[in-house]
């Protein structure tokens, strides 16, 4: 007998690696802006909306998710879209100051790359971006932003999949009434 519950629960944004990175993301740029910004620059709050648009879209998208597979989708890539636009932020601040952008193949990228692989938790990063300068915060940040890019990606692979296996509303709904049409 189909359970009365037919509509699997989805949307636990939370357990999401892209999402704890977002986080990381958003308190890293909240921090970069006001410290190495001028007040009253406009970009201070385009990155810090841009930031959050990032993490917000994938809350929202996560949340859509139990009844729409494709407002899923396309809330997750308006954070991802949110998430690039941030990303040219940071390399138009290191190319306009005359500050490195890490090449890949550098050893500082290397290194942080690791350490931002290994790390998703905000307090981790509000505590070691104290230390840095704004060249190293604009290459971290760019770093978790290309990190989060890729798990976004993934977490497409992951709905399309279960998109095919399971289907959408519809169908569930369809299937459910149908089992219960044949119990009754």
């Amino acid at each position: 007998m189909q359970s009365s519950n037919f509509i699997r629960q989805k949307g636990n944004y939370e357990e999401l690696i892209c999402y704890k990175k977002s986080m990381c993301i958003y308190d890293v740029t909240y921090y970069f802006t006001h410290k190495y910004l001028n007040k009253g620059d406009r970009t201070i709050d385009q990155m810090i909306q841009a930031a959050r648009s990032g993490k917000q879209n994938i809350v929202e998208g996560c949340s859509a998710s139990t009844t729409s597979s494709e407002m899923e989708i396309k809330l997750l890539n308006v954070a991802k879209a949110s998430l690039q636009e941030l990303l040219e932020d940071y390399k138009d601040y290191l190319r306009v100051r005359g500050l490195q952008l890490w090449s890949e193949s550098s050893e500082k990228h290397e290194q942080a790359r690791r350490v931002c692989a290994k790390h998703n938790e905000p307090e981790y990063y509000q505590s070691a971006i104290k230390e840095r300068s704004d060249e190293t915060i604009a290459n971290i940040a760019i770093i978790l932003i290309h990190q989060t890019d890729y798990l976004i990606k993934r977490y497409f692979d992951y709905i399309k999949q279960d998109f095919l296996e399971s289907g959408g509303i519809k169908e569930e709904m369809t299937r459910a009434r149908i089992q219960w049409r044949k119990d009754h």
